[in-house]
């Protein structure tokens, strides 16, 4: 008898997964994940781009099944996953897992929410697939982390749609052989490729959009009895064959601790919508700026900065001095930083398309160079070291070893609340948005997530 593949290990984990498995604290920092995505995913919904995948999710397939948040429109439960999930991460304020780079609570959440509805799922029964999904996606991303990235792929889109299957394969309640059959199934969808970093185009939100649909359908077709590789992750055409370079894995990472050491939850919050990779950076701006410095007193800002963040966020420079769109402002380095200085702090409307004209910040980013820091050796840690020369001649310095947000400097409880109310009233009203925290924080007691969906819609 062969042992079983690494994607069978995991199938058979989850499918014999249940709620009362979790630990209380697993169980809520889940819910307060839901919360979060919740807040990104309709924050979103009032943006230009949220129009185009929703009309573009309902020219695919007529259907009554799931709504698409916000908005309110009916569609079938694949074509809701697409544009739930593309609005989850289209700000990209969704949270990021540190060892995988791979943010994997927006797949998870939006499956689980979309397909929950479609099922009448209970607040149980969404816990526990997200965990199940988020658990599983984290592990696979561990296993090669930055890997992806190196290859030209968007980790998220890759790992985020094995996440997702994971997700909707249990609230579909399948078994552990369905299962595996949907991750394998769902490896021929894993992709995203990343040349949208360079030109602010709008298809990298599409990739979880794609992973929640990609999931949804999997799941499906594996409870059909459609059949996938059971070999997908490790096989010698699988994920880690074609997606990352020999070396720098650790397969051993997919199954150590499986149910007794949890993943999911040293996954970072977002505090700031833009590329995770310099939030550390922006924690040194946010505390320099609390102490008095100003954009107009400023001669010039170097920044090291760890030499594999340089490619995403730093270069081409002369792209990153000018960003095309308030998209392309996320992944600018000096766009960020001269934002971030500019107001004191970091919300959606800073990549407004006024913002990213703004002549007086735009000549603060000429200001803001970088260089690579070799102390900042650990991916899994983001490091901030800010260091400013002012006009006269003073010389300032912040270095903040862990991002806020992060499993060492984290958000509390209240301030993803908080997060939450101000990403949800720009389309919502007070009411719903109470109601929605209230349901979410006692998630485990809900009968049908229906009710929580239907507070998700805008009057």
């Amino acid at each position: 008898m062969t042992n079983p593949s690494y994607s069978e290990q995991l199938s058979a984990w989850a499918s014999d997964l249940t709620f009362d498995d979790l630990p209380g604290d697993v169980v809520s920092d889940a819910s307060l994940r839901v919360l979060d995505i919740l807040g990104t995913t309709l924050a979103a919904s009032s943006f230009e781009n949220s129009y185009s995948v929703r009309n573009g999710a309902l020219r695919t397939g007529a259907g009554k099944e799931a709504r698409i948040l916000g908005h309110g429109n009916w569609a079938s439960t694949a074509g809701a996953a697409l544009a739930n999930g593309a609005m989850s991460h289209a700000l990209d304020f969704d949270d990021t897992h540190f060892g995988s780079v791979v943010h994997i609570s927006a797949p998870t959440v939006t499956t689980a929410m979309t397909l929950g509805e479609a099922l009448g799922a209970t607040g149980k029964q969404i816990i526990t697939a997200i965990v199940a999904g988020a658990e599983a996606g984290c592990r696979i991303g561990s296993v090669a982390p930055k890997a992806f990235h190196q290859q030209g792929f968007h980790a998220t889109a890759v790992v985020g749609t094995f996440g997702a299957a994971v997700t909707a394969a249990k609230l579909l309640s399948l078994d552990a052989n369905k299962t595996a059959n949907a991750l394998g199934i769902a490896g021929s969808q894993s992709s995203g490729i990343m040349q949208c970093f360079n030109d602010g185009t709008w298809t990298k939100q599409l990739h979880v959009g794609w992973s929640a649909h990609s999931a949804v359908i999997a799941a499906h077709l594996a409870d059909c009895g459609f059949t996938g590789p059971s070999e997908v992750l490790e096989g010698i055409q699988g994920l880690y064959a074609t997606h990352a370079k020999p070396g720098d894995q650790f397969p051993e990472r997919l199954t150590d601790g499986l149910g007794s050491r949890w993943e999911y939850p040293t996954t970072s919050f977002k505090p700031y919508p833009c590329g995770h990779v310099v939030h550390g950076h922006l924690d040194c701006i946010s505390q320099l700026y609390e102490e008095g410095l100003r954009a107009e007193h400023v001669k010039s800002i170097t920044c090291p900065i760890a030499e594999w963040m340089i490619p995403v966020m730093c270069e081409p420079r002369e792209v990153k001095l000018r960003p095309a769109t308030e998209y392309h402002a996320k992944f600018s380095f000096p766009f960020t930083m001269a934002a971030m200085l500019t107001f004191g702090r970091l919300s959606v409307k800073a990549f407004s398309d006024e913002n990213i004209n703004n002549s007086g910040l735009l000549a603060l980013t000429d200001k803001i160079t970088h260089v690579p820091d070799p102390t900042a050796n650990d991916s899994t840690r983001f490091k901030g070291w800010v260091q400013v020369e002012t006009n006269d001649g003073r010389k300032l310095e912040c270095i903040i070893t862990d991002n806020w947000g992060s499993v060492y400097n984290p958000m509390t409880p209240n301030q993803v609340r908080q997060k939450f109310v101000e990403n949800a009233e720009l389309v919502l009203t007070a009411n719903q948005v109470d109601r929605v925290v209230n349901n979410v924080q006692s998630l485990d007691m809900i009968t049908d997530v229906t009710a929580i969906v239907t507070d998700c819609i805008a009057a």
